[in-house]
């Protein structure tokens, strides 16, 4: 989940305490609740496969969903609801019949595993897999140690916690296959990019205060295959010529989406002041275009040779950068910007039917663009905070609010909104799917949500 709101607060650098080894963690872990059953009718066995942060295609889209929920709230429509344990703002991804989700304690010292059944709802696993001596405090109120989502494909599950650790699991025996601990970056406000998946690779991007670079690992044996540093030309430099702040503005929470160019994969990622390309199987930079963005935090979408990236603050913008470039494409590859005020910083874009949707963090303002120009086609105000990347599904829009409201949209040329759905606790993670059920991660719980029969 890539989740962090920049703070003006001053900086407190700690460097990272030494880990201690995960065997020297206690056995004696917090269980969460047993599931709330909500729903007297039976659930039907999961099949649907949400992999990663934003889906299967990693755009926020549940592409094969033909029915979706409309109507819901803590008495209707909710087939099951778990307690999770600590803190965790990190996405749901769901395997068969197994959802994944991490958390972590409130300072920072332990971190967690937890996978729960997507049928029962019945935590099948809840295991501590790192451990902190010195965590880095996180300097804002937004962010936590767990917001990084899990990513899943065949019977392997991958966690990760920014340079806390990263780990591979066998989903069907839970063994922990390898683990990582030594991939150094001070996050200083807390880990936010989530992990992505190519060929033989596991690739982690680490924005920090002090390093900022991507790293591909082997996803079989955790091995590091390639790092690449990043080539930002600096605009944070003082009369000194040293970062401001410390390097607070060389921070960035966003996960790279990789495309499709000339028959050749190209991963997308974005960093402050800068959004690259590069090859994923060597991390071979190909293009870069600047702007002057710092803290991005949203995954970037495509559609036919166009990526559209969100730029983090001041100033906040939306730019649709054609994908075939080499070098810096500043000048020659961006066919537009937009900086509108009502652009989000935060949640991540929704792109359907050649419209871009986004909803900005503050006052929950839903701007439909057009994606071929940049053009307005409308606004709609919802009112509340985003934290959460929106969901489309069946034709329709999903916007989940910080408060615990999920506004349902009609996805068109024409503002319309269908349902207010309203749950307890509010949403910092983004939803997933379940075939045509939802599966919602408040601050508090895990939901699945069924249609309407």
């Amino acid at each position: 989940m890539n989740i962090l709101r920049f703070s003006v607060l001053g900086l407190l650098v700690i460097a990272l305490g030494c880990s201690k080894a995960p065997e020297a963690l206690s056995a004696e872990s917090t269980e969460p609740a047993p599931s709330e059953a909500v729903s007297s009718e039976p659930v039907k066995s999961a099949q649907a496969h949400w992999p990663e942060f934003r889906g299967p295609l990693g755009n926020g889209s549940a592409v094969d969903a033909e029915n979706a929920p409309l109507h819901w709230s803590e008495e209707e429509q909710v087939a099951w609801k778990t307690a999770i344990p600590h803190i965790g703002w990190s996405s749901p991804v769901v395997l068969g019949d197994q959802i994944w989700l991490t958390t972590a304690t409130e300072d920072g010292s332990d971190y967690y595993v937890i996978q729960v059944n997507a049928v029962t709802g019945e935590v099948e696993l809840n295991e501590a897999l790192f451990h902190s001596d010195n965590p880095e405090p996180l300097g804002n109120d937004v962010n936590c140690y767990a917001s990084p989502s899990p990513i899943v494909e065949a019977d392997r599950v991958y966690v990760h916690f920014g340079s806390y650790g990263t780990a591979c699991l066998d989903a069907n025996t839970k063994e922990v296959l390898w683990r990582r601990e030594d991939l150094e970056c001070l996050h200083f406000r807390g880990p936010g990019s989530s992990p992505v998946l190519f060929e033989d690779l596991l690739i982690l991007s680490f924005d920090g205060i002090d390093v900022q670079y991507l790293t591909a690992l082997n996803k079989d044996t955790g091995e590091t295959v390639w790092r690449t540093d990043r080539t930002t030309e600096w605009q944070d430099l003082d009369e000194e010529g040293k970062p401001k702040r410390n390097g607070d503005f060389r921070k960035a929470f966003s996960t790279p989406l990789i495309v499709e160019s000339n028959g050749s994969p190209l991963m997308i990622n974005c960093g402050s002041y800068t959004t690259y390309a590069h090859d994923p199987r060597t991390g071979k930079e190909i293009w870069k275009a600047s702007n002057g963005g710092f803290t991005p935090q949203a995954r970037p979408v495509f559609r036919d040779g166009v990526v559209y990236v969100t730029t983090g603050y001041a100033p906040t913008e939306l730019l649709a950068i054609r994908v075939d470039g080499e070098g810096d494409v500043t000048d020659s590859h961006v066919a537009w910007r937009n900086d509108a005020k009502t652009l989000p910083s935060m949640t991540s874009p929704l792109l359907v039917d050649g419209l871009l949707y986004l909803v900005n963090n503050k006052g929950g303002t839903v701007t439909c663009l057009d994606s071929a120009t940049g053009e307005e086609v409308w606004t709609e105000r919802l009112g509340g905070n985003f934290v959460a990347s929106p969901l489309y599904a069946a034709g329709r829009l999903y916007f989940p609010s910080a408060t615990g409201m999920t506004t349902v949209m009609k996805a068109g040329r024409t503002a319309e909104i269908l349902a207010e759905n309203r749950l307890d606790e509010g949403f910092m993670a983004s939803p997933a799917m379940v075939g045509s059920s939802l599966i919602l991660r408040t601050k508090t719980h895990l939901y699945r949500i069924d249609p309407e029969n």
